[in-house]
């Protein structure tokens, strides 16, 4: 048990010895921050004039009122900065690691390989969009006063991780692909442009991308469920529902790992 402790202890040390240099490099370019912002502004501004224009034709959009949508769109903001801070820097690489061999050593290194592909960067980047979101969703519960309780709150970050699992566990799987393909960034642009659809509440959509985006692609537990769950929609079954899916994704995203791995040939084979 202490070995275990120890263990996780030193792989702790090694990955905030990784961000601290990964941070110092980046804020080198201390002007990406500004440029950073006004782009999330920009798109914060965009998703705000088209949900606007969905309220147009009346107070409600899908059973949700204006406020009540601002959640989801905080939620999703949320996890496009966690996006950029930490799945896009790291996942990116995973191909040109393929590409130059440099895999090999990944793979020679006293550390999960999957878990030091996935966090071995981190980028300050993604902090607007983070900071943008989390007040966007203070900003709706207040004006919708909703009454929160420590319990709803820490019931709403654990959705909020199980959401960051499963957006994780979609990118790796694609990220994974580049051990047969070599062009797979193509397919992760494909899919942050479909999660856009995130951004607004899914009861808002067609019931046959309801039916997409809820059992194919899980996108409504991505933002739509954690937003329920802040307002008091949904029951604690939901809850549970999303943590169980999270803990698929991720175990699939861990097989399907190992899985590539088989049919790696290193560049000293």
């Amino acid at each position: 048990m202490k070995s275990k402790f120890n263990k996780y202890i030193n792989i702790s040390m090694v990955l905030l010895r990784f961000w601290q240099t990964s941070l110092a490099i980046e804020l080198e370019y201390q002007l990406n921050m500004l440029i950073e912002l006004v782009s999330v502004l920009g798109n914060l501004f965009g998703s705000l004039f088209i949900l606007s224009l969905f309220y147009k034709s009346g107070p409600l959009l899908g059973g949700w009122n204006f406020f009540e949508a601002l959640i989801v769109l905080g939620i999703y903001m949320i996890l496009e900065g966690i996006t950029t801070s930490i799945l896009a820097p790291n996942l990116s690489r995973i191909v040109n690691h393929v590409k130059n061999g440099t895999l090999d050593y990944v793979l020679l290194k006293p550390i999960d390989s999957q878990l030091w592909l996935s966090l071995r960067i981190i980028s300050p980047w993604g902090l607007p969009s983070q900071l943008i979101g989390i007040l966007l969703i203070i900003y709706s519960l207040v004006s919708i006063q909703v009454d929160l309780s420590l319990f709803n709150i820490l019931i709403f970050f654990t959705c909020l991780f199980a959401s960051s699992l499963i957006l994780y566990s979609l990118w790796f799987l694609l990220a994974s692909t580049s051990i047969w393909f070599v062009k797979v960034w193509n397919a992760t642009e494909v899919l942050r442009s479909i999660l856009v659809a995130g951004r607004y509440p899914m009861s808002a959509y067609p019931r046959g991308l309801r039916t997409i985006f809820t059992f194919l692609i899980p996108i409504a537990f991505l933002t739509t469920v954690p937003a329920e769950v802040i307002i008091g929609r949904v029951s604690n079954e939901y809850i549970a529902i999303i943590l169980i899916i999270a803990a698929i994704f991720f175990a699939i995203s861990r097989r399907f790992w190992k899985f590539a791995l088989l049919h790696y040939t290193s560049a000293s084979s």
